[in-house]
């Protein structure tokens, strides 16, 4: 069991800042050193960036949190285990890291600096937004592979940019779709605009995409990585099982971390890809 103060800065989700390596991997420089820094100082500042984020989060929604079924038992400041002095204690420190990297790496610092903009509207306005509140979480995701390439001075990929972009709207209109389900539209206020069908179909047009626009690119610009699209489409047949049948996926985190088929799909798609593109790094 983690601390309240670790926990409120939700270490589980950084999992999903691993959204900064696929530009490291599809280069084809994951065995040079000064690569593998510069996208791990990446990763570890999107983990502060985003634990910030959660922190401000937290803080602007406790009286929302105290409502909810599930969060005014998970949420350390909801559930009263971490006061509002030492949150803002630890988000003044976290902001402290993340301004101090600006001299280390300010191209970097420009892109998690979006990140951090982008979620404050969000929590400020965008969450209330129809559409946009989707599209919000996915941008956040697409960030994160753009800082991957800004950290290791390589262009980002056309293809891989809009496959991230697909795939994170597959994920954010899960979360919404699980959201409606699980807890009703007083979970959240811009829930009352949704309704079941017209979130299925916006996952069910992001997953197409997602698949599409990978093979796309996979076929035309990496065709060693052909055997790595059956991985991707097991993924995204796994991940509605849970969605459908377990009816679970309000936190895609959670759900990587429950289940043992995705992780190995996961696992199984970075070897295809690590063994793929590994004589690249060879010649």
């Amino acid at each position: 069991m983690l601390p309240p103060v670790i926990k409120l800065m939700r270490p589980k989700q950084w999992v999903k800042n691993v959204f900064v390596f696929p530009p490291v991997l599809f280069s084809g420089s994951f065995l040079e050193a000064e690569t593998l820094l510069s996208i791990g100082t990446a990763f570890f500042l999107f983990c502060v960036a985003s634990s910030a984020t959660y922190i401000l989060n937290d803080l602007g929604d406790i009286d929302a949190d105290r409502l909810h079924p599930t969060k005014r038992f998970t949420r350390p400041l909801a559930a009263g285990t971490v006061s509002k002095r030492t949150a803002q204690i630890l988000l003044l420190g976290l902001y402290s890291i993340l301004v101090g990297a600006i001299i280390y790496t300010p191209n970097l610092m420009l892109v998690i600096g979006a990140y951090i903009a982008l979620n404050w509207a969000y929590s400020l306005y965008l969450k209330h937004q129809p559409v946009l509140d989707i599209f919000t979480i996915a941008v956040g995701f697409v960030l994160r592979v753009y800082a991957g390439a800004v950290a290791i001075d390589v262009p980002l990929s056309g293809w891989m940019f809009v496959t991230a972009m697909c795939l994170a709207l597959y994920l954010a209109s899960i979360k919404r779709r699980q959201e409606l389900i699980n807890s009703g539209e007083q979970a959240r206020g811009v829930l009352k605009q949704y309704n079941l069908n017209l979130i299925d179909r916006y996952a069910e047009m992001s997953a197409t995409g997602a698949l599409m626009f990978y093979s796309m690119f996979v076929i035309s610009a990496k065709p060693d990585l052909v055997f790595s699209i059956p991985f991707v489409l097991y993924g995204i047949y796994r991940y509605w099982f849970i969605v459908d049948v377990k009816e679970e996926g309000e936190s895609p985190t959670d759900v990587l971390y429950k289940d043992p088929q995705l992780i190995l799909t996961i696992m199984g798609w970075a070897s295809i890809c690590l063994y793929s593109l590994w004589p690249e790094v060879k010649s």
